[in-house]
This record gives structure tokens, sequence and C-alpha cells, in this order.
């Protein structure tokens, strides 16, 4: 939690709050200068006679008898004039993110190292960055009460500053003066010393308050328990509002509501994997990664930049998220009657996912076909699949709704290629077809703090369709008796259940128990209890061979995980 800091006591706030203090003499101006006496002549010792002595252009010449001058905090011997290397790499991803419409997890990392930090100062500006983004809402909200003019008519550097010296005051352990010292030294070196003037004027307004203070300041007069979450959480509306809706659609409880949102609002750690049969986790594990409890082979990282590991960048350790993890197990886990050979990741990019399928299927003699709809993707997919064994996948680009007649022409290893030649014209071909819609990524908003700023409610409606299509062409290369996984990092009811209801009503495939095959790939007993992750769907019946018909919904504030929804789907 935030601590209060009160007001910063290095230098007295003049009346508006703008530039130096004006000394209890009168002076202004914060030049350290004497004060005026009332006939306009400046007050201070004089030379002989009584006189200032002056030189031939007339300046005043030995002020140094004029006895120790003073200077405010923020006087211009003593101002910051850089800024450190960890809040400028903080300033100039947010800029990015802000201006070019970057992604901070990408952003981030090279920016760090082409500033050369340490793990130190890696870490404080990784809090920095993200941490600023999660709070943005509540921020903003706080800086307008400080600034003289909306926040969207003000220099995007200046209100990025103010941002970044808001969550050192508000939402770190940086005490006040040093937050202001430092993000006003920034906004002096990199945007001038007008701006750095403002910047220093509306911090120490801020620091005037703890956050619980402002919290409370800002909702005195908000009833409605939403737009109050809001505030609080640092969330968007109509965000609080899906994901109580998601809560009441996958089996839990509208009260757990701050909970969740709290869970999206912490720092989340790295989730490691070792590719199955490839990969080994010792080098991560002997840098102080710890093992994972969530699923099998995985471990947790905390410290500072992956590419630092030799494994990492060979590419057979990854950064995978546990949830993504543990739906890619859970299809591998089905019990299947028949070939178990062919599997297909539909939507492929960029690639973690696949990898890990493809280092399954490899393990048991099978083979991977991925497949990504945008080119720069498929790129990324080659890449994550280059440590899987030569001839184990294909990596295929196209859209994900033609894939039945983009296999009609494609280049496939030889087992698939056989069964599509034993399958003729039907196409249905693979044992195994993971379908990760592309979707709202509100289950991930903790990884990509800066997405709950740019998505609207319209999203969602955009994005239904495509995935509905993408699922029917799922089943219908899939094989009867074959098995396809319906995954969003969204808990959604329109992403999620709405879509199941309408593969289902269809008539070619029935749900399996998933949160089973889920509990059956996780380590034991990681899914008991609270946190078990299976919902029933109502009016729909269990399937051949199964206990029940569920689905599975994994959340921040229960599992660690990002908000991963799954069901596995038997084709007939």
């Amino acid at each position: 939690m935030s601590e209060s800091h009160g007001r910063h006591g290095g230098e007295r706030g003049s009346g508006h709050g703008a530039g130096p203090s004006r000394g209890r003499g009168g002076s202004g101006g914060g030049r350290g200068t004497g004060g005026r006496r009332s006939d306009g002549q400046r007050s201070g010792s004089s030379g002989r006679g009584g006189a200032p002595r002056r030189d031939a252009q007339g300046r005043e010449r030995n002020r140094q008898s004029q006895g120790a001058r003073t200077f405010s905090a923020s006087a211009p011997s003593q101002r910051r004039r850089v800024a450190d290397p960890e809040r400028l790499v903080a300033f100039e991803v947010l800029q990015a993110v802000e201006t070019q419409d970057s992604y901070a997890n990408l952003v981030l990392p090279q920016t760090i190292r082409k500033h050369g930090l340490d793990r130190r100062q890696a870490a404080f500006a990784t809090e920095l960055t993200y941490g600023t983004l999660r709070e943005r809402g509540v921020y903003d909200a706080v800086l307008a009460t400080c600034v003289d003019r909306p926040l969207a008519s003000t220099d995007p550097k200046i209100v990025t500053a103010l941002r970044l010296g808001a969550h050192q005051i508000l939402g770190m352990r940086v005490p006040a003066h040093a937050a202001l010292n430092q993000t006003v030294g920034l906004a002096r070196g990199v945007i001038g010393a007008g701006p750095a003037t403002m910047v220093n004027a509306v911090l120490r307004r801020v620091s005037e308050k703890s956050r619980e203070d402002w919290i409370a300041q800002l909702t005195a007069d908000v009833s409605d328990e939403v737009k109050r979450l809001s505030i609080e959480e640092s969330h968007p509306v109509w965000i609080v509002r899906a994901f109580r809706q998601g809560l009441a659609a996958h089996g839990r409880t509208s009260a757990e509501i701050q909970r969740l949102l709290a869970a999206d609002n912490a720092s989340p750690s790295v989730h490691l994997i070792a590719l199955p049969g490839i990969g080994d986790l010792s080098e991560a594990l002997n840098n102080d990664a710890q093992p994972g409890g969530l699923v099998t082979g995985s471990a947790v990282y905390r410290h500072g930049d992956l590419g630092r590991l030799e494994s990492v960048r060979e590419g057979t350790v990854r950064a995978q998220d546990a949830g993504s993890q543990l739906v890619a197990r859970a299809l591998a886990a089905v019990d299947l009657e028949g070939t178990d050979t062919a599997w297909l990741d539909l939507c492929a990019g960029p690639g973690g996912k696949a990898a890990l399928l493809g280092a399954l299927a490899a393990q048991r003699g099978g083979q991977l076909v991925a497949n990504e709809s945008a080119g720069h993707r498929a790129e990324l997919v080659r890449n994550a699949l280059t440590p899987l064994p030569a001839g184990s996948y294909t990596v295929l680009t196209s859209d994900g709704r033609n894939i039945a007649e983009t296999l009609r022409t494609a280049d496939l290893p030889e087992d698939i290629s056989l069964a599509a030649e034993a399958f003729g014209e039907t196409g249905e071909i693979f044992d195994r077809v993971m379908v990760d819609a592309p979707c709202s990524g509100l289950g991930a908003l903790r990884r990509r703090p800066e997405a709950r700023w740019r998505k609207k409610p319209g999203d969602i409606a955009d994005l239904i369709s495509l995935q509905l299509d993408l699922a029917r062409a799922a089943v219908s290369v899939t094989r009867p008796g074959g098995v396809v996984a319906y995954v969003t990092c969204s808990p959604h009811p329109a992403e999620t259940q709405n879509i199941l209801l309408d593969l289902l009503a269809d008539g070619d495939v029935e749900l399996l128990d998933t949160a089973a095959a889920m509990r059956a790939a996780a380590l034991p007993g990681a899914l008991d209890g609270d946190a078990d992750p299976g919902v029933a769907v109502p009016g729909v019946s269990a399937a051949e061979g199964q206990e029940a018909a569920t689905t599975a919904q994994l959340w921040p504030h229960v599992h660690g995980t990002d908000a991963m929804f799954m069901a596995l789907l038997r084709k007939k």
C-alpha cells in the first residue's frame, strides 16, 4: 500500500504552487538575489561609502561581501538537470505506449538493454513503468484536481512525467522529496525548464495527501459501487461490469470483484516453461527462480531481464503464463481413441502454446501444424518452434477460417499428409486442435496494463463472429473422436459461454469434462477446493465416458494466472 508523505518540507509552496517559493521578505523569481526596497533599489550590504561597487558595465562587484545567499530547494544551482537512467527508461516506454500505440512488454526489455541498466535498476524501471500504466486511472483523476487545465490539452510529455511522479509518490516507497527531485530533473532534462516548473508545482500538490486520502476525496460523492471500484482499483467502468458478469457466469461470486481487480493491479511474476524433452529449468533455478506450484515443468522468475538466461535465448526455456501452459497440457491430457499423431494450432501466434504443443506431440511421435494469419506473427511462430525436432512441425500463414482450403495445397509433415490422403475430401485429419481465438484480452490486463485504457466495449462485439467462425473451422478439420480446445484469455461471457453454446447447437461436437482434464494436467492438489476451475453448463449432458460436462476458468486472484477460459469438445 502507499504511504502518506504529507507536505514535502524542502521548500514552502507558493500560493499557486508554481515555481520556486517566494521568500518571507517578499522576494520573487527564485533567483536568490536580495529583495527590493520600497524605492526600487536593491537591499543588501553596500561597498565603500555605502554605495554598491559596480564594474564598467554597471554590474555589482564583490557580491560575496553581501553575506551568505540562501537558496530554495530548487534554486538553479541545486536543481537536478538530468534524468537517472531508471526513470528515463520508464519515461521513454510510456511515451512509446502513449504516442505510438506500442506495447510496454515489447518496448521495455529493449529500452532497458539500450540504457544498460543493472538488475536493481531494471527492477525499479519495470515497476515504475507497469505501475504507472496500471494506476493511470487513479493518477489522472488526482492530477485533474491539481492541474489548471484539462490533461487532454496538456503536452503528452508533461502528462507522462506527472504520472510517473504520481506513482512514485502514491504507489511506491519512494520518499516524496526524492520523487519530486528526480521527476523534476527528468522533466527539465527531456522536456525543458518551463515544463519542469509545472511538474514541480503539480507534484507538490499531489504529495500533500496519501493515496488513501486521495481515493476518499475522489469517491466521497460516488454511490454506485461499480464507479467506486473503477476509481479505487483503476479500471474503466465497463471492464468492472464485465468482470462482475464473468465471475457470475463462471461459478464465482460477484463479491470477489475487488479481489479480482486488486490482483489485476499486482505485479505479475514471470512464469517459465522448459519445453518437454528439450529444455531444462536448471539454469533458471540456479538464478533464483522457484519451481512453479500449478503445472509441471514450470518455474517462477522474479529477477530482471530473461534475456540474460542462455536457455531462454536458445528458446528451450520460454516465458509463458502458467495458465497458458495449463490449457495446452490439458488438451494433450485428454484420452483419445484411435490415432494421436496429427495436431493443429489454428491461431498459433506468437508461438508459446504452439511450442509446448509441438514438444508434447514430438514426444509421442506426433507432428504439429501451426497456422497464423499474420505474416510477422507467423515468423515469431517459426522462431518459437526452432528448438523442436526437424520435420516435426510446419508453419502455415493463412486465415484460420479457411484452414480446410489451405490444407489442400499446403506442404504438410509426412504423417499428416498421409492422414489427409486417408480422409480424402472430408479434410477431417487432426486428432487434437487448439483454437486460442483472438479475443478482448481482458484476462491478461495485469501483463498488458495499457490495454485497459485502449479497449472499448464494442471491441468484443466485433470479435464474436470471428471467434465462432474460427471454432467452426477447427471442428471441420478434426476427425471424428478428435478433440478441439476452444480457449480465450478473457472471462467475458460473450466470448466464452455464448460461443460454446453456439458450437453445441451446431450438433457436431459434445462438451467434455474440461475441469477434470485440467486437474489431471496440473500438479497434485493445485486445483482442489476453492481453486477448482470447473463450471457446469446448465442443460448440457455429460458426454459418453465423462462424469460431467464442464468448462474451466482460471482467475488471477485465485490461481495467480491470467484469466484463461477453456472448453474441450469432442467431434462426433
